[in-house]
């Protein structure tokens, strides 16, 4: 299952915010998304952990929590699918 995690301080790295989830079980994959030009950490992500149950527990756990002082939010990653946005440049041209 893919969490989305919302809020993250910028001083968390991937291997720091891969333990936590660990805690809850077995992580497939994680990624902090970083700005392209500057190459840091725009605040938010996404796990994915390999039961669902466990990653349901750390969401329940975790959501709404203060992580380095600030609120994170931490839910069931929506799936934009390979087409969202395509060819839109990211903006409206009406």
């Amino acid at each position: 299952m893919k969490v989305f995690i919302g809020g993250l301080p910028l001083e968390v790295s991937e291997a720091e915010l891969n333990a936590v989830f660990e805690d809850f079980g077995p992580v497939k994959s994680l990624r902090i998304i970083k700005d392209r030009e500057t190459k840091e950490s725009r605040g938010f992500g996404f796990v994915e952990m390999e039961n669902e149950d466990e990653a349901k527990e750390a969401i329940r756990c975790m959501n709404g929590q203060s992580y380095y002082g600030k609120r994170i939010t931490v839910n069931i990653a929506e799936d934009k699918g390979p087409g969202f946005n395509a060819g839109r440049g990211g903006f409206s041209r009406n």
